[in-house]
């Protein structure tokens, strides 16, 4: 078919019992749309521990090597361990809320369904990456502050929260996701049980 085909089909009413309103017609839900959403509450909470964990252990380490050179500084050195427990808090947070908007799995559609896994994506990837991130960072800054005598202490807490501002971005955007998607994407298809 070419398009002068497809209009000439029309005006000669050829098309007119397949012509319907998008409006009348709703096509059914798809049960495996809460599966889908549900994986965005799995992503969220299990990529922004697996950065909270790597965060944790990898500054841990650094702190307990720096420990045996400096046992003085071991407690101002714990800060990004705790800045890295804060993206586990994230992650925790919007799967709550996606699995807040899972309430009526029967009209969940598409639509809604993806945008929640891209959220939950969006969390824990952003969680992931802060985490790696925040782990390097605690390491390596806690041994050099040690060796430098305290001397660098402000600047590895001005990176370590530009490296905690990515979890923050993807927690910020992933929110405002959620938040849209079960509006955006009510209406769009019937319940299957009916």
């Amino acid at each position: 078919f070419g398009s002068s085909t497809v209009i000439e089909a029309a005006r000669s009413h050829q098309l007119g019992a397949m012509a319907f309103s998008a409006s009348t017609v709703l096509a059914v839900c798809a049960p495996q749309s809460y599966f889908i959403a549900s994986l965005g509450v799995a992503a969220a909470i299990v990529f922004a521990n697996l950065g909270a964990a790597y965060g944790t252990a990898k500054a841990g380490a650094g702190i307990a090597t720096m420990g045996i050179m400096r046992g003085d500084m071991v407690m101002r050195s714990l800060i990004p361990v705790v800045m890295a427990g804060v993206l586990g808090i994230y992650g925790l947070i919007t799967a709550v809320i996606i699995n807040g908007k899972l309430d009526k799995p029967d009209t969940l559609s598409a639509y809604t369904a993806y945008a929640l896994l891209g959220a939950g994506l969006c969390v824990g990837m952003s969680s992931a990456a802060a985490g790696y991130a925040i782990g390097i960072v605690g390491d390596i800054g806690a041994r050099c502050n040690a060796l430098a005598n305290g001397k660098l202490f402000v600047g590895m807490i001005l990176i370590l929260i530009f490296a905690e501002a990515l979890g923050l971005y993807g927690l910020i955007v992933g929110l405002v996701v959620t938040a849209s998607s079960v509006e955006h994407g009510a209406g769009l298809c019937t319940s299957y049980l009916s």
